[in-house]
Order: C-alpha cells, then structure tokens, then sequence
C-alpha cells in the first residue's frame, strides 16, 4: 500500500526558556538560559542545587482549581501544550471525525512528584494508609493523553511511549506510522515531564549524571564544551499536531512542514552510557534517512541529544562523521539543551519544535556556554556556538536518545507540493 504523506500543522511548547511557542522561540534565537537554582524544593543538602524549572507558570490560568488538582504536574504541563497546539493548528474539533484523532504521548518518569509526596506522607504516618484516591490516576505515565483525549473526545489510537529521554521522539514516530498507514487522520503528540524533584534530582546524583556547577547554572549546561560536567534537569513539555496531508489542505491549514520519516535503534551496550564508538546513533540516524528517502547530503541541520555529559557529547560526534562524512562540516549542528537543560521524556517534543522552527524561520539557535571545545571533538564541525545562525534549512533532524540505549531519531522536510 501507498503510505500517506504527514504535516506537521500545530504547535505548543512549555520550557524552562518560554511558556507558549512565542516565548520559546525568542529564548532559542537569543541564547536564554533556563538554568537557576531550584525552587520546588529545598535542595540545600542535595550536590546540584540548580535545575531547568518552567517559571511565572500557574496552572490555574490554563485549567479549573478542581481538575487540576486530580493531575500531576506532567499531566498539566501536556494539557496547557495540547491545547496551544490545537489553538495553533486551528482544527475545528467540533467538526473532525473524533474516532480518527488520537493522542500519542511520551513521558520518561511519569508523576514522580506525586509518588514521592504519596510515599513521604505514608513513610511519615503511623502506618494507616492514608492515600490520595487520585494518587495512582495522577501517577501513571499513560494518564496524559487519557485527559487530552477525554477533554475533546478524541476517540483515535490513545497511548504513552516510555523509552526513557527518548520517549516523546518515539511518540512522534508512532504518531506519524499510524496516520501513514491510514489509522488516523489527526494525532495530538509530544511530551512532557516534571522531573524536578527530591527524589529524581538525588537520583541522578547518584548516577553521577548532572552538572554540579552550582556557583555557575546559568552556564552549566554546555555541550561539546571541555569542561562540561553533566547534564542540567529540564521540565516542561511540547506538542505537535501531526496531520495527514490531505486532510490538512482539505481544512485549509497551515503547514509548518512534511514529517519524512522516523528511526529506532539500540546501543544495546549499558545501562546508562552510550557506545563510546556511536555505534546506535550510527544506526539510527541510517535508519531514520532510509525511511524517509533521503540522503545523508540532503540534511542541513541536526539538534543534536547532546546532552552535556563527557560521554555522550563525543560518541554522539563520532556517530554524526560515520554518516555523513564530508558532508558533516556543512552541517549546522547544535544542542538546545545548552538552554532548556535536558527535558528527559520531553526532551524530544521540544527539540522537534525547535527544528520546524528553524526551517519556519531561517534560523538554526545556538549551542551556548561553549567556552573550550573538547580536543576530542573535530574543530572543523560547525557547532553553531554561542549565537545563532541564519540559513535556509530544508531538511532538519533531531535526534534523542535515552538510558537503556534506546535512540530515536525524526527527520523534518519543507513541504514540496
């Protein structure tokens, strides 16, 4: 069978740097960082002190006292970024066929906020069980796309992928197969997160895996640089309304650009670091150009994980060189999380925004608090340090990857008619 072609016509975004697309596109283009110390809790024992929040956010602008208090953090962040993106894609959910619009979701952790005040509350009692009856509803990871879809009666496919900081890439790449394959006409999805917490901040301490730069969070998080130490926790979320392309000139919407194909693979190596050699970012940034038909020449631009970390930065480089070889030094190659910190299960959604973006707009943000480039890094590479680059991006891709070695990667083109 012929596949159906996939457009990408909404857009909603909720990050450390800007709470709608507006904001969070002037962040990215001015080099905004989101890192401060934290303010959800009391971290002055804990070894980093800083974090990516979202800030000036209440939720009570965007949802009723009484529903929001039956979701976690997460689940709010992907409503108030659900309906940006439905508002932006202009979809008349009044008149859509409801059995034919789904919510493809990704969370990595999913209401870890709740569980650890659940538990705290429990541990501190005197044994009774005294729960919350909303306390597993609120916790669950697939929870956020039940509200999306009950809140509009989305009645389509109806799912949340964890793939641990790959999940809402692979959320994306569901979302595009099943509209290809004619499943659906509208999928509703992205990411979100809320992973600063007491629990997940000491966990990942534990794990050796974040910055420590408490006298400097503003710089923390700086991929490729020599002296990167970690990575910065991020929370928010972002949206995409994913169309199938007839349906969407057929309503007269707007096109942001083609969805051209999605890549899965695993490093199958460790736990938690990646192949020092690349090998499953190699692989699926092949697989993701295979299955959207292109070359790797006809890319212009890659947001790359990058996620700050002394590992994962190199290996991710090394993979890049493998597969475009030459080619990769007339790459723009960058890492928004420099500024929004890593967004773990939403860090993909975001990431995709920024890349329509940049083809949107001619511009490719930057890689910030770039100081020293690591010698183990081609100096030859165009990293887009510390400031913006204008360029007409015809082709862009992000890549994400998550504990476990999970690696998904999506591929965006300017619409061809």
């Amino acid at each position: 069978m012929k596949l159906k072609r996939v457009v990408v016509t909404g857009l909603g975004a909720l990050t450390p740097i800007g709470n709608n697309i507006e904001e969070y596109w002037d962040g990215l283009v001015n080099g905004k960082s989101g890192a401060a110390p934290i303010t959800h809790f009391d971290a002055a024992k804990f070894k980093t002190r800083f974090a990516c929040e979202v800030k000036n956010f209440d939720v009570n602008d965007f949802i009723h006292r009484k529903e929001a208090r039956k979701m976690d953090k997460f689940t709010q962040y992907a409503m108030v970024v659900a309906d940006e993106a439905i508002v932006n894609s202009k979809l008349d959910v009044e008149n859509v066929d409801p059995d034919r619009v789904g919510v493809i979701w990704g969370c990595g952790i999913g209401g870890i906020d709740t569980f650890e005040q659940q538990v705290v509350e429990y541990a501190n009692g005197d044994g009774t069980p005294k729960f919350n009856p909303f306390f597993i509803p609120k916790m669950i990871a697939d929870i956020a796309p039940g509200h999306i879809s009950i809140k509009y009666g989305f009645r389509g496919p109806n799912f949340t992928t964890v793939s641990a900081c790959a999940s809402s890439a692979n959320a994306i790449i569901d979302a595009l197969n099943y509209i290809r394959l004619g499943h659906a006409d509208v999928i509703v999805t992205g990411g979100s997160e809320a992973s600063v917490t007491g629990a997940a901040m000491g966990g990942f301490n534990a794990l050796h895996a974040l910055s420590q730069r408490n006298d400097d969070p503003a710089t923390a998080s700086r991929p490729f640089d020599k002296d990167r130490d970690g990575f910065v926790m991020g929370e928010g979320g972002g949206a995409l309304i994913l169309e199938e392309y007839e349906h969407a000139v057929a309503r007269g919407a707007k096109i942001y650009c083609e969805v051209a194909g999605g890549g899965l693979s695993a490093d199958a190596h460790h736990l938690t670091a990646p192949h020092p050699e690349g090998l499953g970012a190699t692989k699926v940034m092949q697989n993701c150009l295979q299955n959207a038909g292109l070359t790797p020449e006809d890319v212009d631009a890659i947001n790359m994980h990058g996620t700050s970390t002394p590992l994962g930065d190199v290996a991710e480089l090394k993979a890049v060189q493998k597969v475009f070889g030459e080619h990769a030094y007339n790459l723009n190659i960058n890492s928004t999380k420099s500024m929004t910190g890593h967004l773990l299960g939403a860090a993909g959604a975001i990431e995709a925004i920024a890349s329509v973006l940049a083809m949107e707009y001619g511009v490719v943000p930057p890689t910030i608090n770039h100081a020293v480039l690591d010698e183990n890094i081609d100096p030859k590479l165009n990293l887009t340090i510390n400031k913006a680059q204008k360029r007409d991006v015809k082709v862009a891709m992000s890549n994400t990857f998550g504990f476990g070695g999970h690696n998904a990667c999506v591929l965006f083109k300017k619409l061809e008619a």
